[in-house]
């Protein structure tokens, strides 16, 4: 990291309430495959060795987003393979395109590298002219408006950015939510991916960095020794194997997320959504403010979207189970004619 950079950054605000009874303002999965507590269990005694080489989980991981396992850089969940990724790619003054509104650590984590921001609105990502920069992130889809880019569309990007010899990082922690296939193992491409999301276990910490040639051979000499304790290996591994539970969570996340969508129309004007979770334009700074307060007084917690780039009225809310919602729609649209 450069010494000037850590002085330049800051931290940034991210959801989770757990003292709410409901908590919206976390983008997790309410619910975990079954089986899990056994496989954690049932690896605790072999948490007392060293782990090894990770060959089931890269096995599983590969199988998953359809790359060879030895493109696969197992991480401590899917910041650490952000920060890995960008600390293996972006150079001192160098600069580093995104998209705005996006997940607030991705330019943190530029500035503690010592390079520049340089961030355009979502609607021009495809536009970035990738030469003078060392790295295009771009999150598939986008945290927090939901956003999920063309695939074809986002296949001629990354072309254009090869030729330019400027990387492109995928944050695809969302995209396991969806039907759409990674891009990981595609030559130009770091993708990032996070197992806590999908899986409902943002506490154990699992994920992992893909990439090709030189790329990945930058990610694995960078990489600490033992980046993924052995439970949590075991646990990603039962996990990536759940294909019912898979299948399962995607069908109620087309269909909750859709129905919170129609029943906030008229008050918020949510935006169309691919992820997990809808953004709600409540109309001015001071009406989030008051929303949140409302509804944390009342057990529920969503997230304040004020804290991302370029959102000033906007608040976030997750999609959980369609009882969870029922109480959420109840609450957001008490009072409003």
């Amino acid at each position: 990291m450069d010494p000037d950079g850590i002085d330049e950054s800051a931290p940034i605000a991210h959801g989770s309430d757990p003292d709410s009874s409901l908590d919206f303002s976390a983008n997790c999965n309410p619910r975990v495959p079954a089986g899990t507590t056994e496989a954690y269990t049932s690896a605790f005694e072999r948490a007392r060795t060293y782990p090894a080489e990770y060959g089931a989980f890269r096995r599983e991981t590969a199988a998953f987003v359809d790359c060879d396992p030895e493109q696969v850089v197992p991480t401590a969940g899917g910041m650490a393979a952000l920060r890995l990724a960008i600390a293996t790619t972006t150079t001192p003054d160098g600069s580093v395109a995104i998209c705005r509104p996006t997940f607030g650590e991705y330019a943190r984590e530029i500035t503690l590298q010592g390079a520049r921001v340089v961030s355009v609105p979502e609607s021009e990502c495809f536009q970035i002219d990738p030469d003078p920069h060392d790295l295009v992130v771009i999150c598939t889809p986008n945290n927090p408006t939901g956003w999920l880019p063309d695939r074809s569309a986002l296949r001629s990007f990354v072309e254009r950015c090869r030729e330019a010899d400027t990387a492109v990082l995928l944050d695809e922690a969302f995209l396991g939510f969806t039907e759409q296939r990674s891009l990981a193992g595609t030559p130009g491409v770091i993708v990032a991916r996070s197992l806590t999301k999908l899986f409902g276990l943002p506490g154990l910490r699992m994920g992992s960095v893909i990439a090709t040639d030189t790329h990945l051979e930058r990610l694995k000499r960078a990489s600490t020794p033992w980046p993924l304790s052995i439970p949590a290996a075991a646990v990603a591994v039962h996990c990536l194997q759940s294909k019912a539970f898979i299948d399962e969570t995607r069908h109620r996340v087309r269909r909750e997320r859709k129905r919170l969508r129609d029943a906030l129309t008229g008050p918020f004007d949510p935006q169309d959504s691919q992820a997990p979770f809808l953004l709600l334009d409540v109309g001015t700074p001071e009406r989030v403010d008051a929303l949140c307060t409302s509804l944390r007084a009342g057990g529920i917690a969503i997230r304040d979207a004020t804290t991302f780039d370029s959102l000033n009225h906007h608040v976030r809310i997750a999609v959980r189970t369609a009882e969870e919602n029922d109480q959420l729609i109840a609450a957001l649209t008490d009072g409003v004619d």
